[in-house]
């Protein structure tokens, strides 16, 4: 029996490899694709820092922010794992956040009232071409300018991998694991064309966050768990909770 996960690649592989230290058998499904956009960044404004919301974004462009001068700038990112992308890009001052946007905010903003940054500053804020909260406009509402520039686009796959179809079709996974909203949505409509629907929505659905969840809800699946907090261990501490629950 496998276990299905859909993130997207390079990330997919370090979760492979993870749950496989966890005695699992995996299978990869990554059903977005990532697209790097072209940067130029025309603002005059002197930037006070960086707000990330995936590593993918700081991937996007890392060949180019030395050159850009955003390296000497402390980087708010959303969690750990975009943190670490960050520093492995040069960053030298990277603050960390709870897991998701909000927290992110949250961070920024409790920044400014440490005096750790200023007010009024100018973010630049790093993000893909499909967001799913208006992060810019709330850290607006709270006094900063914020200049958003895409970096990098997800885009859907159109059909899953033979062996992941052979799979659903011989009940041979065991749950699926999913990252994001816009991902949750390109399996299930990757697992429609592919006549595999049904299959894929008879087992458990582990979720990153409760609107990842919504999305299979909505759809249908039946057994959907959300990890207690927005980060991949808590994920995997959902996945064997769940597969204890089927044994039992």
């Amino acid at each position: 029996m496998s276990i299905l996960v859909t993130r997207p690649h390079p990330d997919n592989e370090a979760t492979a490899e993870n749950l496989r230290a966890r005695g699992h058998v995996v299978l990869l499904a990554p059903v977005l694709k990532f697209e790097p956009v072209a940067f130029h960044d025309e603002s005059e404004a002197g930037y006070g820092a960086v707000i990330v919301t995936s590593a993918n974004a700081i991937r996007a462009v890392a060949p180019q922010l030395r050159d850009l001068g955003l390296l000497a700038l402390p980087l708010f990112a959303v969690g750990e794992h975009t943190a670490s992308a960050a520093r492995d890009a040069g960053f030298g001052e990277v603050i960390v956040a709870g897991g998701d946007a909000a927290s992110l905010r949250d961070r920024v903003v409790q920044s400014a009232r440490d005096k750790v940054l200023k007010k009024k500053s100018t973010l630049l804020y790093l993000a893909g071409a499909d967001l799913s909260r208006d992060l810019g406009g709330e850290l607006g509402a709270e006094g900063f300018n914020v200049v958003t520039q895409t970096t990098y686009r997800m885009a859907p796959v159109k059909h899953l991998p033979r062996e992941v179809c052979e799979g659903f079709a011989a009940h041979g996974v065991e749950a699926v694991l999913h990252y994001s909203r816009r991902s949750a949505r390109a399996f299930l409509d990757a697992a429609r064309d592919e006549g595999v629907e049904i299959s894929a929505l008879a087992i458990p659905q582990c979720c990153l966050s409760e609107t990842v969840a919504g999305v299979l809800r909505d759809a249908g699946a039946s057994q959907v768990l959300v990890a207690a907090t927005p980060d991949e261990n808590a994920l995997f501490d959902t996945l064997e909770r769940a597969l204890r629950t089927r044994l039992a």
